[in-house]
């Protein structure tokens, strides 16, 4: 489906419709494509917990040794610049 500029101020209800209906919708002006109205794609989000059972931690994750080597990596990329 192809609107001038003038058709899709005074349509765009109807526009962004067709869009989310799967009609290619193209705005025009002066007749010459310039834009196009697609549907949004959002992005889907797993719920809280849905990894549970999924992930394994280290028996020593939260050791004062792994705590250690992690925080000299982090004051290492802070010497670097990173």
């Amino acid at each position: 489906m192809l609107a001038n500029m003038l058709e899709a101020k005074n349509n765009l209800s109807r526009l962004v419709a067709a869009a989310e209906r799967g009609e290619e919708v193209i705005l025009a002006r002066d007749g010459k494509p310039v834009a196009k109205i697609v549907p949004l794609r959002m992005a889907r989000v797993a719920p809280p917990g849905s990894m549970r059972g999924r992930i394994h931690l280290s028996p020593d994750w939260d050791s004062p040794e792994t705590n250690a080597e992690v925080a000299a990596l982090f004051e290492a990329s802070v010497l670097r610049g990173l």
